[in-house]
């Protein structure tokens, strides 16, 4: 089994410090660890986050590269960044508020290997406040022909599960310009062009979730920006004329309602 690999997270100024510490312990953790953790300080950060990092600078000065950008630019554009310094064709994408089971990454490299895919995510489970109280669980479409069918419809990566080859997703052009939606139009070019994904059934990350979460996707700004890229994904060829209908105007429906009804939408009806 392959074990090479790299890790990468971006973290900005509104990030809380104790759970970047948590998240970035979930990775010290692991099964199969890790000797290459790209961490992407996205513009300035608070005093409390760069304490955390200087500790955990201090603890694995061969394994933590630190990479500040003086200015914030977006999650996509980081991510491109970061990844220019990850010295491994496997990378696992990790959130900088999300907690990696302990054998996470092993799963991971095993099924990539198994699979032989060029991109594989996991299930993950929601919470709040403690992963002991999990919400909800998001399981995506399992095998590449399962998900190139429902990529049509919805995003069919949980993206901070992911793993994958760094050449595949320089090939595709990377993360790119499409605000709200970086992760599944990159998805969305890496399947069009041909490479293979896989999604594991078992949850192997705690996904930090609350009502922020889904007030970001309302008002009529998401609306806007979501309508948008379903044109582009019937474009592309990614959905068919009945996919683009349901799910352009559904968005846009779902984004325009109260938060606490979208909140109650998307766990009873967009969740497992």
């Amino acid at each position: 089994m392959m074990k090479a690999y790299s890790v990468l997270m971006s973290v900005y100024y509104k990030e809380k410090a104790e759970y970047l510490k948590e998240s970035m312990e979930s990775i010290w953790a692991q099964s199969c660890p890790t000797d290459d953790f790209v961490l992407v300080c996205d513009g300035g950060l608070t005093p409390q986050l760069n304490q955390v990092i200087d500790e955990q600078k201090k603890k694995h000065k061969k394994t933590l590269q630190v990479i500040r950008l003086e200015q914030g630019v977006g999650l996509g554009r980081a991510l491109n960044h970061g990844m220019k310094y990850c010295t491994h064709e496997i990378i696992a994408r990790m959130d900088s508020d999300d907690i990696s089971k302990t054998q996470r990454m092993e799963r991971q490299l095993m099924a990539m290997e198994e699979q032989q895919a060029d991109m594989v995510g996991s299930a993950v489970e929601e919470f709040t406040d403690s992963i002991e109280q999990v919400t909800v669980i998001r399981k995506m479409p399992e095998t590449s022909e399962e998900i190139r069918s429902f990529a049509g419809k919805r995003n069919p990566f949980n993206h901070p599960s992911m793993m994958y080859r760094k050449s595949a997703v320089l090939a595709a052009g990377g993360y790119q310009d499409c605000p709200m939606f970086e992760d599944y139009y990159l998805w969305a070019r890496m399947l069009k062009a041909g490479c293979q994904g896989y999604n594991l059934q078992e949850s192997l990350l705690y996904m930090r979730a609350g009502a922020d979460m889904y007030q970001r996707r309302g008002g009529f700004t998401y609306a806007k920006l979501s309508f948008q890229f379903r044109t582009k994904l019937k474009r592309m060829g990614i959905s068919t004329w009945s996919e683009y209908f349901v799910s352009a105007f559904g968005q846009v429906f779902i984004s325009l309602i109260p938060n606490g009804m979208r909140e109650i939408f998307y766990r009873k009806f967009l969740r497992k």
